[in-house]
């Protein structure tokens, strides 16, 4: 086991948790989270997808826990993550982190909603609302991401963080 990303997660994890009580944003019957896209994006760069998606999991439970999260979070938090550390994987810039963070949420993620919303009996009519906040959100997340890790990269952090 590998201590130093699970501590990490540990900590993303957390963050997550506080932040998201913070800063949210109410669309009908979910609520968007932009620090968790941007947590996201971190989880890609620094700890993989596998960590990257236990991270969102545990968030995801963890909000739902504590009645501020929806179950919304799961299909979008967690395949966002997953397209960001996979993208990140294979070319190694921040920018394909947070455009996979984008089309995995913001695009793949909402689409995943539909089954959720014919099971709480809203049908597609509650589609738009959730895209729209689900883009908004993940976008917002993803650019802050983005900002933080290339002012670190700049910095030359972000080399040093596996040393």
């Amino acid at each position: 086991m590998d201590t130093r990303k699970l501590t990490l997660t540990s900590i993303l994890i957390a963050m997550n948790v506080v932040l998201s009580n913070l800063i949210y944003i109410p669309v009908g019957p979910i609520k968007a989270f932009p620090m968790q896209h941007f947590i996201n994006v971190l989880c890609a760069v620094f700890v993989g997808p596998w960590f990257g998606l236990a991270q969102a999991l545990i968030s995801s439970v963890l909000r739902n826990i504590f009645g501020t999260g929806s179950f919304f979070a799961f299909p979008g938090s967690m395949i966002g993550v997953l397209f960001a550390a996979i993208l990140y994987q294979r070319f190694k810039k921040i920018g394909f982190a947070s455009l996979g963070e984008w089309i995995g949420t913001g695009l793949i993620g909402s689409l995943c909603t539909i089954p959720l919303l014919y099971l709480m009996d809203i049908g597609m009519k509650g589609f738009l609302p959730i895209f729209y906040a689900f883009i908004v959100s993940s976008l917002f997340g993803s650019i802050i991401a983005y900002i933080l890790l290339r002012l670190l990269n700049k910095r030359n952090l972000l080399n040093k963080r596996n040393g």
